[in-house]
């Protein structure tokens, strides 16, 4: 129902418009504005966790958009740099245009790309629907020829994931391996928790072992506890000490577990999202976990 929800347009254009809606979302993102993610990077670096940012939004209707997108970007690099903070910006190809001119959403990311080498950072790609798996993968391949500093997030529950990571691994990438949060189909993708977290952790072993042999850049994005003690025991006995070991979570989830495992050695980031088109991606986060709704609706209520 969420992952329906979030894929309906009556609900996108109405239920943002409820202040109460506007509070549930707090359990996700800091706020709208890039100001909100900038303090709250801040205070995530005082307890040693570092940072990626990512502007909500996907499927652009202007190419006048994407550059507005991009603009935005290049400020928040320059902020980040000079505030002093230690993050990455992760972005959706069809922010830039991708839908409607691949040539122009190129050029913004390689600018994107240039300016975070600049200042010492790096730039993701965000993996969109199956629909888009395999152009992405493309578009970063002929990104990564090019710049050393950008990534691709791969989702795990997809049966294709082996491949292509396989593939990626000639090129030396930088890989951000999630679960996978879009309602595919099964013939594509596993559905059940079992499958998709074994799945996420043989690529995790595959990846940690490129990391070893410096072939990857690799980061275990999930907020599953017993998956990441899993993972790191893994990448223990293959020779890695905590610090090899990068780990993400979601901005306001599990944060004792982000402190702890920050504290622990292991590099930890937080993925802290802004703006205003944040509707089906926060949709999305609800259906990733359904305990999380209890906790979304305590947030909507006024007291």
């Amino acid at each position: 129902m969420l992952l329906w929800a979030a894929r309906n347009r009556w609900l996108k254009e109405r239920l943002p418009r409820f202040r109460w809606v506007h509070r549930a979302t707090r359990r996700f993102m800091p706020g709208e504005t890039a100001g909100d993610a900038l303090a709250a990077a801040a205070v995530h670096q005082a307890w040693g966790v570092d940072g990626v940012f990512t502007l909500l939004g996907e499927n652009l209707a202007e190419l006048s958009e994407a550059q507005v997108v991009a603009d935005g970007y290049h400020t928040l690099l320059d902020e980040i740099a000079a505030r002093g903070l230690d993050v990455e910006i992760s972005l959706k190809l069809t922010q830039l245009g991708f839908d409607l001119d691949e040539t122009v959403a190129m050029e913004h990311f390689e600018s994107l790309a240039r300016h975070a080498a600049e200042t010492g950072s790096w730039a993701w790609i965000d993996m969109e629907g199956s629909a888009y798996t395999g152009a992405t993968i493309a578009f970063y391949e002929r990104a990564r020829a090019r710049h050393a500093n950008v990534g691709i997030c791969l989702q795990a529950y997809l049966h294709r994931t082996p491949t292509d990571v396989q593939r990626l691994l000639a090129i030396r990438p930088a890989i951000r391996l999630v679960k996978g949060a879009y309602d595919e189909p099964r013939a594509i993708a596993y559905r059940s928790r079992p499958e998709v977290d074994g799945a996420f952790l043989a690529l995790s072993a595959q990846l940690l072992e490129a990391v070893r042999d410096d072939r990857a850049r690799f980061v275990a994005a999930t907020h599953d506890i017993a998956l990441i003690e899993r993972m790191t025991r893994v990448g223990a006995a293959v020779g890695l000490s905590p610090g090899q070991m990068e780990i993400q979570m979601l901005y306001g989830v599990r944060t004792d577990q982000q402190r702890r495992l920050a504290k622990a050695g292991y590099d930890v980031r937080a993925l802290i999202a802004y703006g205003s088109a944040w509707y089906p991606w926060y949709m999305r986060r609800l259906a990733e976990r359904p305990a999380n709704v209890w906790f979304a609706l305590r947030q909507a209520l006024p007291w």
